[in-house]
This record gives structure tokens, C-alpha cells and sequence, in this order.
């Protein structure tokens, strides 16, 4: 488990601080409360992130975070110094944040910002500059803040890049650059990407209000102007990633189920209506199958609908195990599931189907009460499409609708 370094020689405020990041957070919490009994715990571990007050008994003028970056660490300083000098000459080191200790509010703002370090170590950001100086110190700042880095130098590389490089979440690119400039790379970039997928910052030195109102409009999420403060660049990237961040939360829940997590009715149809085309025209292999839970009334009557939805995650569960990362499996109704096998040749889906069938069959649910659930699902699976998708759909569920009629527990195909 990663480890936080909290250094406070206020005793209350350390455990204040130590209490919620192990209520709100998974790391292992260390309290330092003197510049020698931090270099201690330095010796012995490496931190995710140190919290360093700046006037320690045994080093009363900041030098801790000289120390604790020394030791390739990474620092938020916590001071009641609110001299605006001191502050700025504190932030040209390299340190991630400058807090305020002042109350309650500033103990939860450096909860969220570890919580957004975690975030960031997820997503990658491509850095277009033909100014080395600017790329290697926003590398730097970047870095600092857990992100992971890629960096050009114009924008004919930065177009490769986002091609070899499909992780990529924000660009960041400069305005005056030889071959293309970012004005134009904005312009191609979207093309391609929507702001839902990638987020765009401009940078430019340039005061033309003109120059900025054209990034916007052309694609770009935000525009910096240079020079800027390590604050602000730090809070407007922070703010682009959440945002993107927001975007697919939303996007996320509206084409899943919020039972099962699987796919929903609307986004089956919806991938599948470009699938079907697709496969067709290129004479793709791929397999359509509907999946029930037999008697599923009876189960919710003598357990309870709770139970009920503790099957329904249950099968959910065996579907997503026994599938290919390519399937598409989707919840349509209650107790009603598709899966599409995609570049699935028939037998290779109907040998899936009766391990799931024979899976489910042979496992447990257990009720909300504890009680073991025994049950059996019925399939109807097309092997060979109809002309349309509907059609498809509509012959597969009539194939159900025989293995119900059949006595379930059992598969059917055309």
C-alpha cells in the first residue's frame, strides 16, 4: 500500500489531517512532527505524496521541503505564512501545491487534491512547444501533478502522436510553431476528435484577444496566456481533465445498465445497427443470442424482488467472464439479456453459450437474506443473420420463445 508523509508540529491539526486521508483515502499515513524524525521516515519509505508544514521546531524556514524534494519526494506545503513574496518564492520550487493552514475547508481541499493526483496518474497528455525551455518546464509541472507526459516540438508530430497514441486526454499546444501552428493543429485535431474525447489547451504569448476568441471557436477547451503561474496552469489543466472526466461519467451512465453495469437496450441497437452493415459488407462472422432466466416471476415471489436483482448481477457476472472483451452484451429487460459475438464463428459462440448455460446451472445466487438461489436461463441464438436487424433480433427471440416452450433450460438454434 502507498504511503503519505504528514510533517506538523501541530499535533492536532496532524491527526485531524492523518483521521480523514484514512477515512477518505487507501494509504498508510506516517506524522513527523520535527524535521529529524522526517527524515526518519524518508529513509525507510518512499511517499506517494508528503504534507510539509514550513516551520518546524528544528527547521523554522522551510527547509524541509529542500530535504523532502532532495529525496525525490513530492511536497504540498501547509503554512499560516500568508506573505505573498514568501508564497512565490515557495512556488518556484518544485512543489505541487501552496495550502493555507486556516481551517477546516483547507484540511478537505488537500483531501481533494490528493484524490485528483490519484486521478491524473490515469491519463496522458501530449505537450506541442517548439520552445524546448517551455516543454521541459511544463513536463516538469505536469509530471509533478502525476501525469503522464509525451512532448513535441510542432504540430505535424503532435498528428502522429495522437495516432500512435490513442490514451492520450488533453493536447497542449503553443500558437507560433513551424510546419503546422497550433491555430491549424486545433483545426485538424478536430476533425477527428470531439471535445468529449480529447480536451485542447492553447498557449500563446501573443495579446491579440482576436487569436484567442479563434482557438475557441475552432475547438479548443481553454487558452493560457504566457507567462502564467505554476497556480494557474496547474488549476485550468486540473479543470480540463475533470471535465473530460464529467463528460464520460455521463456518456458512461447513459448507455448502461444501473443494475448490472452492462450495456442498455438503446446502446445495443446502437452499435449493433453499424455492426450489422459492417459485417455484412466485409462477410464477418458474428453470432446474435437472447438469454432468460427461466421462471424468474417465481424467484422474485418467494424471495423478494431484492433477490430477484442479486440473480440478475449474478448471471451479469457469469456473461462478463465467459465473453470476449469484443462481445457486446447488453440487459434488455428484467431478466433479459443479448449478447452479439462479434467476428464469432458459430461454434465457437455455441460452445460459449452452453459453458454459460451449463455455468449458470451448476452455480449459486444467494438471496439478501442468505438463502442459496438455484435457477437456469433459456437461449435462442441466431447463427445466421436476416436481412435486416430487426428481423435478426426478432428470430433469435422467436428461438427463445421455443426453448421456454420446450421446457427450458436449453439452447436453440437456426
Amino acid at each position: 500500500m502507498q504511503r503519505i508523509l504528514i510533517v506538523e508540529d501541530n499535533k492536532t491539526l496532524a491527526k485531524l489531517i492523518a483521521k480523514k486521508i484514512a477515512m477518505e483515502l487507501q494509504y498508510e499515513v506516517d506524522t513527523a512532527y520535527s524535521l529529524s524524525e522526517a527524515k526518519l521516515f524518508l529513509k525507510k519509505y518512499t511517499y506517494f505524496v508528503t504534507l510539509l508544514d514550513l516551520n518546524l521546531p528544528d527547521a523554522p524556514h522551510g527547509e524541509i521541503v529542500d530535504y523532502v524534494l532532495k529525496t525525490n519526494n513530492r511536497a504540498i506545503v501547509l503554512s499560516a505564512n500568508i506573505d505573498k513574496e514568501f508564497r512565490k518564492k515557495m512556488l518556484q520550487k518544485n512543489i505541487i501545491d501552496y495550502v493555507n493552514k486556516s481551517g477546516v475547508n483547507d484540511v478537505n481541499y488537500i483531501i481533494q487534491t490528493i484524490k485528483r493526483l490519484q486521478k491524473n496518474q490515469d491519463h496522458t497528455i501530449l505537450v506541442v512547444d517548439d520552445s524546448l525551455v517551455f516543454r521541459k518546464q511544463m513536463q516538469n509541472m505536469l509530471e509533478n501533478m502525476f501525469y503522464h507526459v509525451i512532448t513535441v516540438a510542432h504540430g505535424e508530430e503532435a498528428l502522429g502522436m495522437l495516432h500512435s497514441n490513442p490514451n492520450i486526454s488533453l493536447v497542449i499546444t503553443d500558437y507560433n510553431m513551424p510546419v503546422i501552428n497550433g491555430l491549424d493543429l486545433v483545426i485538424e485535431i478536430r476533425k477527428t476528435y470531439a471535445k468529449s474525447d480529447l480536451g485542447i489547451i492553447a498557449l500563446s504569448s501573443n495579446n491579440d484577444d482576436e487569436i484567442t476568441a479563434l482557438f475557441l471557436k475552432n475547438g479548443a477547451n481553454d487558452y493560457i496566456k504566457k507567462p502564467f503561474t505554476k497556480e494557474e496552469f496547474s488549476c485550468r489543466i486540473n479543470n480540463s481533465i475533470e471535465a473530460l472526466e464529467n463528460i464520460h461519467i455521463i456518456t458512461n451512465q447513459a448507455k448502461r445498465d444501473f443494475l448490472t453495469g452492462l450495456y442498455n437496450r438503446k446502446y445495443f441497437y446502437k452499435n449493433m445497427k453499424k455492426y450489422f452493415q459492417h459485417a455484412l459488407h466485409e462477410m464477418e462472422p458474428f453470432v446474435l443470442a437472447t438469454l432468460d432466466i427461466d421462471n424468474f416471476k417465481s424467484i422474485n415471489e418467494k424471495y423478494g424482488q431484492e433477490s430477484g436483482d442479486l440473480v440478475i448481477t449474478h448471471l451479469a457476472d457469469i456473461l462478463r467472464a465467459n465473453t470476449k472483451a469484443d462481445d457486446l452484451i447488453a440487459r434488455f429487460g428484467a431478466q433479459e439479456f443479448w449478447i452479439a459475438f462479434k467476428n464469432t464463428s458459430a461454434n465457437d459462440a455455441l460452445e460459449t453459450l452452453e459453458e454459460i448455460r451449463h455455468a449458470v446451472s451448476g452455480a449459486k445466487a444467494y438471496s439478501n437474506t442468505n438463502e442459496t438461489i438455484s435457477y437456469t436461463i433459456s437461449i435462442g441464438v441466431l447463427l445466421s443473420p436476416e436481412e435486416t436487424l430487426e428481423e435478426s433480433l426478432n428470430q433469435a427471440d422467436m428461438l427463445l420463445y421455443n426453448a421456454k416452450q420446450n421446457g427450458k433450460n436449453q439452447l436453440l438454434h437456426n
